[in-house]
Formats: structure tokens, sequence, C-alpha cells
């Protein structure tokens, strides 16, 4: 009878706790948030202002899963973020009843061919399969979801011999061949962690023909986890290449080039998502990049927004060919196309000097995986799709477009977007956010805190466990090989027989209002 009593009055202590809890913690929240300083709402509104609050925190997944439509939300919209993920995860990239494109918008289209090219009169290089892992699905019901994986041997939609871009053929001892025309751009190893950067290393290796970009942060162990080409990103603070005192080491530049993996060399002049130097938090700064990049531990890094190596457009050449000399490998410059005049002095003195980078990486003002801030993020620099064809004609017209490669970068991660490109002046492609979308990113839109919570862009051991290396590998190699397919078909609807034959007569733009543009046209208008 005691033992039921007991019983009964814990229970009713507990019931007591259940009913006065609740209340109990709303008094707490009133109490405290009435007498801060820092929020006016919650002096006067203490509970509504948190509810405020809370809501506004989870407003950015709220928009995105419940309130935006499939093209509205930014940087990328569902529908966007869903065809990069379905072409990594089951190498499709098939969709049912219709485009759901805003036709009424402006913008570039593929001009198709009356009679297209047939898949058998294609130039492509099929002779080697990729074994690779895909998923397949089995249930997808409303509570239900169930999948398995399977292994494939997939075609690899790489280029033919004829067709490979040489890149630094004329000028360097060991020029840069590539066989497939979209590799990663670049991200450092401490914005991404080490998993996601090995998985993407090991993806790109798999599919072949491609390549991945370090970064400003340097090369490290995991770059080269995989037998992938690597372009060795320079930027203004010198990571990875300089003395203990920021100065520039030719030795340690010296070292970069003889790993045979390191195939070229790019200096970061600027790129879309920081005109400016770049940025890296200190919580991100562990001893293994701080040793990869010559800095102290745990404090916050702002790169210089220029080099201090050279003040005009003749020393920057002048230090490309002093590097191409001592590495023997191609020399490139990244830049966002912002002031014409100077892009135009820039080419004329390439013209008058003889003196030229291997390539030049055009990045758009729309890129966006490195942290930056807002005002230059929004508005400093030029879309791609206006400064791709306007560098491009002004190599034309100074007679370097044949010793020159053009990458192109910011945005393109459909393979429509990818050929648009391709005509409008590029030979070569980086992808950044469509590869992180295949390790796991969901845009969360943290990527600066290091607070990621799929442990992509985070250097947190914790939060990285999230991250399993070997099965976002196989979605990397997906993804590339998908694209590089899609690339094809788009081929043969423009009526050519490689991808390295789309050009500007196969792309035209439709204003707003129905009007037609073609890319000549917009040049004239820049011009």
């Amino acid at each position: 009878m005691s033992l039921t009593t007991s019983m009964l009055a814990i229970l009713l202590a507990i019931l007591l706790l259940i009913i006065m809890l609740p209340p109990l913690l709303i008094f707490y929240l009133w109490r405290r948030d009435r007498h801060q300083r820092e929020h006016s709402v919650l002096r006067n509104f203490p509970i509504l202002g948190k509810l405020r609050y809370i809501f506004e925190k989870m407003g950015p997944e709220l928009r995105q899963y419940l309130f935006l439509n499939d093209n509205e939300a930014k940087p990328f919209s569902r529908n966007e973020y869903e065809a990069a993920v379905v072409a990594g995860k089951y190498k499709s990239r098939i969709i049912g009843f219709g485009s759901e494109r805003d036709f009424e918008a402006g913008g570039f289209y593929l001009q198709n061919a009356l009679y297209p090219t047939n898949r058998n009169e294609l130039r492509v290089d099929n002779s080697t399969k990729v074994s690779t892992w895909v998923y397949e699905l089995d249930e997808d019901n409303l509570f239900t979801r169930k999948e398995h994986l399977v292994e494939r041997d997939i075609s690899p939609y790489l280029l033919t011999e004829e067709d490979t871009i040489i890149i630094g053929e004329q000028t360097c001892r060991e020029p840069f061949h590539v066989r497939g025309l979209v590799g990663q751009s670049a991200m450092s190893f401490g914005s991404l962690g080490d998993r996601a950067i090995a998985a993407l290393s090991i993806g790109l290796g798999r599919a072949g023909g491609t390549w991945m970009n370090t970064g400003e942060g340097g090369l490290s162990d995991y770059h080269l986890k995989g037998d992938v080409d690597i372009i060795c990103q320079i930027g203004p603070a010198l990571f990875g290449v300089r003395n203990d005192d920021g100065s520039f080491s030719v030795e340690a530049f010296k070292q970069k080039s003889e790993i045979p993996q390191v195939k070229a060399f790019e200096l970061k002049l600027a790129q879309g998502a920081k005109t400016r130097g770049g940025h890296i938090d200190g919580s991100k700064v562990t001893e293994e990049i701080a040793r990869i990049r010559h800095v102290r531990v745990g404090e916050t890094i702002d790169s210089p927004n220029r080099f201090s190596e050279f003040h005009t457009h003749a020393d920057l050449l002048t230090f490309i060919e002093k590097l191409r000399g001592i590495g023997g490998k191609p020399i490139g410059i990244k830049l966002v196309v912002g002031n014409l005049k100077d892009i135009e002095s820039l080419v004329r003195e390439m013209a008058t000097s003889n003196i030229t980078p291997d390539f030049i990486t055009i990045d758009g003002s729309e890129g966006g995986t490195g942290a930056t801030y807002q005002e230059l993020a929004d508005t400093v620099g030029l879309p791609l799709k206006a400064g791709l064809p306007y560098v491009h004609h002004l190599l034309i017209e100074q007679g370097l477009r044949d010793r020159i490669k053009l990458f192109a970068s910011g945005k393109l991660i459909t393979a429509d977007k990818v050929a648009i490109a391709l005509a409008l002046g590029a030979d070569l492609v980086n992808i950044a956010r469509g590869l992180m979308f295949n390790v796991g990113c969901i845009q969360a839109q943290v990527c600066h805190t290091n607070r990621c919570p799929v442990g992509v862009a985070t250097t947190d051991p914790k939060l990285q466990r999230a991250l399993v290396v070997e099965e976002k590998s196989f979605r990397v190699t997906n993804y590339i090989i998908s694209l590089r397919e899609g690339l094809y078909n788009m081929t043969a609807a423009a009526g050519v027989r490689s991808p390295t034959e789309l050009a500007q007569e196969h792309v035209i733009y439709e204003e707003s209002d129905g009007r037609l543009k073609s890319v000549l046209d917009m040049i004239e208008t820049m011009l």
C-alpha cells in the first residue's frame, strides 16, 4: 500500500512539474528579456518577440521547403539544386511534363539545327568505361523512402584526342592536356573541410579528364587523395608559396611545380564572391591549415586586396613569365570583368609585349562559394554572360585568342548552362557549388561560420562526421560525367560534332518583350 502511495506521489510530482515548467520558463524569459537593452521588441513584448526571433531563425528553411516555389530561391532555386543532386545520386537528368523555366523572362537559348547531329556522328571517346555506384529508387511515398546503391560501368564522355584542349602548348615545357570540358572551380582547404576536399579529389580523379582548383588556401594532402589533375591557385596572400614574412618564395613555388599532379598555376586577381582579398574565420584555422598556409593557428585571415609583387600590367606579365620559366607549367590569371578600360589596356599590353598568360579564368560576379561582404558580392563586377563574350572579343581583336584559353565560372551547374558558356567564348568551365551540392551542401548559407550542419564548409571534426567520403566521391563522379553527357546532347542539337565547336552563332538572347539579339549585338552595346 505504501509503495502504491509513493508511486502516486512521484507521478503527481512529475505531473506538477510538467504543468508548472512552461509557466516558469515563460516567466524567466519575460523577466530576462524585459530588462535587456539590445532588442527593443523584447523589452516591450518579451514572449511575442522571442517567437519572432525563433521564426526569423527558421526563415531560410521555411522559405526553401514550404513557401517559395521551385524557381524562386536564391542563390539557387530548388529546381537548380535538385538538378545537380539528382545528376550525382542517380546519374539522371530526365524531367517529366515540361520545363519550369520562366519563358517570359529574358535569357539565352541554344539555336538548334534543323538537321541535328546523330549520336553515331559525334566525336566522343567512350572506349574506357568508368566504374561507379548510383542510387536506384525502390519506394518514394510520403512517409517512406527506400533506395539502394548499385554498381555500374558508365561511359565517360571524354573528348577525342583531336579535340583535346592543350593549355600552354606554345609557351610551356609541360603543357596541360584536358580531355573533359568541366572541372572544379577554386575551393580552398580550410574553407571546405578535409573530408569534402578528399571526396572531391577522389570523385574527380575517378571521372578522369577533369581537374580541381586548390583555391588560394594552398595545396593540401587532401587535394592529392585522388588521381586528379591540379590547378594550384596563388592568391595575394601567397598561401603555400610564401616565406614566413609573407614574401614570395621561389623555392616553395618550385617544389609545388615539381609535383606531377600539379598541371598549372593560377594567379587570383579577383573572383566573383570576393573581388577583394579572401576571408577565413579564425575558428577554421587549425594547426594543419596554419602549417599549409604559413599563418598562425586560430587567427582570422583577411588576404590583401591585391598582390604586392606587381603594380602594373607590365609587372604582372613579367611575373607570369618568371613563374613559367621556373616551373615550366602553364600560368593563368583569374579575374572579374569590371572596369572595361582596365581589361582593354591589359589585353593591349599582352599584344604589345608578346607576353601572355596561358589561360584567363573569367569569374562572373554571381560566383559565390567564398565568404565576403554583402556590398561587394551584390554590386561589384559584371555577371559572366556579359564579361565572358567581352573578353573573348577583345582577345580576337588583338590576335591573341589562339594563345590564351578561357575558363568560365559563375553558377554554371547544369549542362545547358555549360553549353551556353562554351558558346559565348569559353574553352573550359569551372563549377563550385554544383560540386558542393554533391558532397552534401544543403544551402544552409553559414559557410563563413564553421558551423556547416552537413560537414562540408567546416573544419569541425564533429560536424565533418556527417560527410562519408566514399559515398560522396561517387556522387561527384556521376555529376561530372552526367554534365559531359548532357553537353554532348546540346552539341548534337546544335548540329555540330564536338562541344569544342559550340560558338557564338549557336546562341541567341531573347529579351523579355520577345526581341532577339545576337551575342555580337550585345558586345557592340557594351563597346
